[in-house]
């Protein structure tokens, strides 16, 4: 633990040296930015990630005094041999492409020309498995030209220079001896200042750890190999990791679609950090309502917190196309003539994960809780055919205000194809956790042990007072397909034992009350009556 501390604390340090950098060379909290830091954070990662593989594929190089030099001091030959027996989720890099060498060389003319070089070939020759694809299959660029991001040219080479001095402090090397299990803390601390939601039209939405957690233990009970997972929204990914970190990284294959450009590199990053380069081929960056990439594709477990509502009526009327009605079985929303930012594009990818489940598919998606009630329209259509199939498994229904970013009241859907009718849980955990505020912001906090229960009792499908009740389909029809666990729970009514003597003057309070109330109302009545008499037509 203490040696997990020592390793945050140095990478993170790291990450605030990166940004002082931008910031003496005039791109602090500059657009670019984001592209520096990140990119230059994974350039190092893939290096120390490189350079571990090695050494212990060929421990003799591990103990050269100069690694880039015993690496090139290899013939050709031998060289490719020796990529050729490394992980495919290892970068392949050459001796000129390490940062050993750069550091160097720092003081060679056009410095930041071969910096940025060096980036440029470390991406075309990493394309097939370090690139994001678009819906057109074009591949995105693993690096930029980073230092072209500064304007003045004369000091691009003083720039680079002090990226890769910052870079020469330490290695991520000692990690990887170990498991490690910190990384999505520094994603966190990587991207805390990029990763908004108010950014413009398609923002990205950030999903706490603990409703991950929640979705990911509630889906995955059980130990399971060679499974497809898939979010639709992905954003940065935090549904995605927290998914495979409870199946096991080499137990599954990642599967994603994004409209933003800036969450899909997002994406790659968390996927490089957490094991899982191996599904960077599989993140898209497309709209997944209009030009899903994986409309054919079926897949075994689904998670989404998909953006409730968006202006979608720009390309609404595509969606009516043939090749989608089988999709979007319920009906697709449609334009109002005002607030059209207001139109319910959850309601789209409900109906996107329902068409995509394999046989055996399960899917945990955060939806509005105004939607598990809402008497007609498409949230009730969708609401009939989860249960006339019988595939829901059951819902829970969060705390208020547990986004720090949005007060809505959220709840979690949980479907299966294999569910069955006669025990659904539905699940009330508005009550629980406490509030912390979190800058201008309040945030609903769920305590482990609160997650725990709430995992526990969802999957246990046990009726806890006040938390939860189990349904069966027909309960669930009888109450007009509420899922709201509110509706099941029986009115208490407590029975106090009194005397016949209290029970009398109990009732003889109840008679005087009653006589001076009718008392009142007739001196009403007689008031009204007189003023009415006193009206004359005029």
């Amino acid at each position: 633990m203490t040696q997990d501390i020592n390793f945050i604390t140095k990478t993170k340090s790291l990450i605030d040296n990166l940004k002082s950098v931008c910031a003496n060379y005039g791109l602090g909290n500059d657009g670019n930015e984001f592209k520096i830091i990140t990119q230059i954070f994974l350039y190092k990662f893939l290096n120390d990630k490189f350079r571990f593989a090695i050494k212990e594929e060929q421990p003799q190089i591990a103990e050269a005094e100069n690694f880039s030099k015993a690496l090139r001091e290899m013939s050709e030959d031998e060289y490719q041999f020796l990529l050729a027996s490394l992980d495919p989720n290892i970068p392949r890099l050459h001796p000129e492409h390490l940062i050993s060498h750069l550091f160097a060389i720092q003081n060679d003319s056009d410095f930041g020309k071969i910096f940025d070089d060096t980036l440029r070939q470390i991406s075309i020759e990493n394309a097939d498995v370090f690139s994001v694809k678009s819906f057109s299959g074009a591949k995105d660029t693993l690096f930029d030209e980073l230092t072209q991001f500064i304007s003045d040219a004369s000091q691009r080479d003083a720039f680079a220079k002090a990226l890769i001095n910052k870079l020469f402090e330490f290695s991520f090397e000692e990690m990887f001896v170990q498991k490690y299990d910190f990384f999505a803390t520094i994603f966190e601390y990587l991207i805390k200042d990029y990763n908004t939601d108010s950014g413009g039209k398609y923002a990205e939405y950030y999903t706490p750890h603990a409703v991950a957690r929640i979705m990911a233990q509630i889906l995955v009970p059980d130990e399971v190999k060679g499974v497809k997972c898939y979010d639709p929204s992905a954003g940065s990914g935090t549904l995605l990791m927290s998914l495979a970190h409870q199946i096991g990284e080499k137990n599954c294959t990642i599967y994603s679609e994004d409209i933003s450009q800036k969450s899909s590199n997002m994406l790659r990053l968390n996927l490089v950090l957490n094991s899982l380069t191996h599904s960077i081929p599989n993140i898209i960056k497309t709209n997944t309502i209009a030009q899903p990439f994986y409309l054919d594709t079926k897949f075994d477990y689904i998670v989404s917190n998909p953006p409730f509502k968006l202006d979608f009526s720009d390309f609404r009327d595509d969606l009516e196309k043939d090749a989608f009605k089988q999709r979007f079985f319920a009906g697709i929303p449609n334009v109002p003539k005002s607030k059209k930012e207001s139109m319910a594009i959850y309601l789209l990818f409900i109906q996107h994960i329902m068409h995509s489940l394999s046989e055996k598919g399960q899917a945990a998606i955060v939806v509005p809780t105004g939607f598990i009630t809402a008497q007609s329209g498409i949230e009730k259509k969708i609401r009939e055919r989860l249960i006339s199939n019988g595939w829901l498994r059951g819902v829970v229904s969060m705390p208020s205000n547990i986004f720090a970013s949005t007060g809505t009241n959220v709840s979690v859907l949980f479907f299966d194809k294999r569910a069955e009718s006669e025990h659904i849980i539905l699940m009330d955990a508005s009550k629980l956790g406490q509030t912390v505020k979190e800058g201008k912001n309040q945030r609903t906090v769920l305590t482990p042990e609160e997650e725990a229960k709430i995992v526990e009792t969802f999957n246990q499908k046990q009726a806890v007072e006040d938390l939860s009740v189990v349904v069966t389909k027909e309960q669930i029809v009888e109450k007009n397909y509420s899922f709201s666990a509110g509706q099941y729970f029986e009115v208490k009514i407590e029975y106090v034992d009194i005397t016949p003597e209290e029970f009398a003057e109990k009732m003889q309070d109840f008679e005087t009350s009653l006589q001076s109330l009718f008392a009142e109302g007739n001196v009403l009545d007689i008031k009204i009556q007189e003023q009415l008499k006193s009206l004359r037509y005029e």
